[in-house]
């Protein structure tokens, strides 16, 4: 089954390199173990675009979705047998980044 796990960001820097590193680390014993599928970190919220098309023209406003303290800073989509594999991956990640995160399975 596979998982995204949502890094989730509070502060206007991104990652240190101890932080990089520790990223790295994680992410080649995800590759070395069958876990991994895909994984991309993101650039500031500041620098999104919003498009709405669900009306008769789209609207494209820039700027985030939500003015918010927390964003969506990167993600990890994975292959685990379970849940319980999902989260202890996730633990192990969230260590690595210094981040909090979200684990949702895919449909």
């Amino acid at each position: 089954m596979q998982y995204l796990i949502s890094v989730i960001h509070d502060q206007a820097g991104l990652a240190t390199p101890d932080e990089h590193a520790a990223i790295d680390v994680f992410n080649d014993g995800l590759q070395a173990e069958g876990h991994w599928v895909f994984a991309g970190g993101l650039a500031s919220p500041g620098t999104a675009t919003v498009i709405d098309n669900r009306g008769g023209e789209a609207m494209v406003t820039d700027g985030p979705f939500l003015e918010s303290k927390e964003y969506l800073a990167g993600f990890w989509i994975i292959e685990a047998a379970d849940l319980d594999v999902a989260l202890k991956l996730a633990a192990e990640g969230s260590k690595a980044c210094n981040r909090k995160v979200e684990v949702r399975p895919f449909l």
